[in-house]
């Protein structure tokens, strides 16, 4: 169960006192259907340590993430190839074609943010859009405590996207920090990289200047996270930057799309153009107290310097959860998860908003 507050008036709905739900589908007048349900099909096949995947998949990569944020995951149609054959290297290469978001039991083309209608048609009239987007990359382990990461994704007319990244685990006074480094290089790619093919609606969100939101993709965004942890402490601290015209570029159908960024939170994501993010949090485990499956955290964000027409914009968010999961009995694997999350912004187009989300989970294993 998920419950938001967004304290601005909603002059786009007179007369509606409630917020349309988010997690099921909705109908022609905005309620939401009684029922729904997704199915998805997977073949697999193995040659030694290599492994081809067509169907359904449920990608976890930095160039490409599903999203699990509702009662349903989002899914995403194509074939994927992942490869062991070297020890410490894991290579994995693929395209995608369709995905079915978190609420929605359509499948659908791919785009981003910003993505708009062809100048001169109708409102209504579909955004742009593709059906392929490439990726491969590789994470190669160089020492039991470093790992080296390069991707690339290339959503075709739209964008290309290099990534590179190092997490390094690092004994210290006996508990561990972990250090985790990422940096992105995105540019424009086929249509998206003239000024016909964005007039067909391949453009991407950012600010350009002069009061112009969608443009051309030309975005780098880097961050450094640290996290310690030590008898059931962790705590971490964490800073992100947003370099370029554009906001970070991730496939982005906008029904709750997930970017593999540290500010990608609850309910924000902090990528917009010009962006600098500080962040901080801390969590306990209470299974050092006797306590086991009891877990809490919290954490804040501070976004400033985001480019607009009405100068530098700014925004926050404090997120809090608390997860318990049944350790024995009956019910063994059975978990409740409340999260809590706040949001101020003063970004155009943003709500300020409060949101409660209820959780009951369980976990039967099968084989």
């Amino acid at each position: 169960m998920s419950i938001t507050r967004k304290p601005r008036n909603r002059a786009d709905k007179d007369g509606q006192e409630r917020t349309p739900g988010a997690l099921f589908p909705l109908e022609s007048d905005g309620s939401a259907v009684n029922d729904y349900s997704k199915a998805g099909v997977t073949a697999k096949a193995r040659i030694s340590k290599t492994e081809l995947r067509v169907g359904t998949l449920l990608p976890k990569l930095p160039v490409v993430t599903y999203n699990d944020g509702r009662l349903l995951p989002q899914l995403f149609e194509g074939g994927q190839i992942t490869s062991k054959e070297i020890d410490g290297l894991t290579l994995t290469a693929g395209q995608l074609e369709h995905t079915k978001t978190r609420s929605s039991t359509d499948d659908i083309s791919l785009r981003i943010a910003g993505a708009a209608r062809p100048s001169g048609t109708p409102v209504g009239s579909p955004l742009a859009d593709t059906n392929k987007f490439y990726f491969a990359g590789g994470d190669y382990k160089l020492t039991k405590d470093l790992t080296a990461q390069y991707y690339y994704g290339n959503l075709e007319e739209f964008y290309k996207q290099h990534f590179l990244g190092l997490v390094h685990n690092y004994a210290l006074g006996g508990g561990n920090l972990k250090t985790d480094l990422r940096y992105f290089h995105s540019d424009a790619d086929g249509k998206n990289g003239s000024a016909s093919g964005r007039a067909e609606g391949y453009r991407s969100s950012g600010y350009y200047g002069g009061g112009v939101t969608t443009g051309e993709v030309d975005n780098q965004t880097w961050s450094a996270l640290f996290t310690y942890s030590h008898s059931g402490h962790e705590l971490s601290a964490g800073y992100q930057q947003v370099e370029g015209d554009s906001a970070f570029p991730f496939l982005n159908q906008g029904d709750g799309s997930t970017a593999y960024l540290i500010t990608d939170r609850q309910i924000g994501k902090f990528l917009n153009a010009g962006e600098r993010t500080w962040l901080a949090g801390y969590g306990y485990d209470f299974a050092k107290l006797g306590m086991p499956g009891l877990k809490a955290s919290v954490v804040y964000l501070s976004g400033d310097n985001i480019d607009s027409a009405q100068g530098d914009r700014k925004e926050w968010e404090r997120d809090f959860r608390l997860d318990y999961v049944l350790q024995e009995g009956t019910f063994k694997g059975l978990g409740f998860s409340w999260r809590n999350a706040s949001i101020r912004s003063n970004v155009t187009n943003t709500s300020d908003q409060d949101e409660n989300r209820l959780i009951v989970s369980y976990s039967l294993p099968l084989l």
